[in-house]
């Protein structure tokens, strides 16, 4: 049986100087390290930019995009992909969004609904993980926190697009007002991709040569599980 696999959107600067905007499409394997890189951010979700608000689905390379660590950070890439509920052979969470309700993080957080694709990690500080990472802060997978109250799973009813956003290090992006990762693959020794594959990978990122020039993740990652050891989650 031949593989799933995926067909992908990108639009990226031609180089990170340069102003000219490139896109392309590609049909890729439908494998986690794929997945993990355009699967974050669902349509709606609203970004600070230097010309103010604006849904994820209209930034485009080039756009400078707040951010919560660095201030306005040029954007250097966005990967797309169209994921299905009925889709077959794919991991079930894959054809599933996370809506996080209005102020269910505190007020304004979110402002309004967010609805995030099934790759997203929300940043999250507590002294758990403190504890665990020796981090103030930590990535965390949206879905980690499905409570089935103010934090559910949504079924689309069709396909739809998702998004992921990549700039030239790892970010924190307040997305309506709660912040979520950015684009970074991780630790290069964890990729676990070699030869052909690895060439298919790197080929999506245009403004990369290597798996090293993503440079070290700026954030550690977790499960909100890892948390319960310490009860403080």
């Amino acid at each position: 049986m031949p593989p799933l696999m995926r067909k992908i959107e990108v639009v990226h600067l031609a180089s990170p100087s340069s102003k000219d905007i490139q896109d392309f499409t590609r049909i890729v394997p439908a494998l986690p390290v794929f997945e993990d890189a355009l699967c974050a951010f669902a349509r709606g979700c609203l970004l600070h930019t230097d010309r103010g608000q604006i849904a994820v689905e209209d930034l485009l390379p080039g756009d400078k995009v707040c951010t919560a660590d660095a201030g306005f950070q040029t954007l250097l890439w966005r990967g797309a992909t169209i994921i299905s509920p009925s889709a077959t052979r794919q991991e079930p969470s894959m054809g599933k969004l996370t809506r996080i309700a209005a102020d269910a993080l505190g007020i304004a957080r979110p402002m309004p609904d967010l609805i995030l694709g099934p790759k997203a990690r929300l940043i999250h500080r507590s002294h758990g993980v403190r504890r665990l990472t020796g981090s103030e802060t930590a990535a965390i997978p949206a879905r980690d926190f499905i409570d089935g109250n103010n934090i559910i799973e949504l079924t689309p009813p069709t396909s739809v697009p998702v998004y992921h956003l990549g700039f030239e290090g790892h970010h924190r992006i307040p997305t309506n007002g709660v912040e979520i990762e950015s684009y970074h693959p991780g630790p290069a020794h964890l990729i676990g991709l070699r030869g052909e594959l690895l060439d298919v990978f790197l080929s999506c990122f245009p403004h990369v040569s290597r798996i090293e020039d993503f440079g070290a993740p700026s954030l550690p990652r977790v499960r909100l599980s890892d948390l319960d050891l310490f009860d403080v989650a």
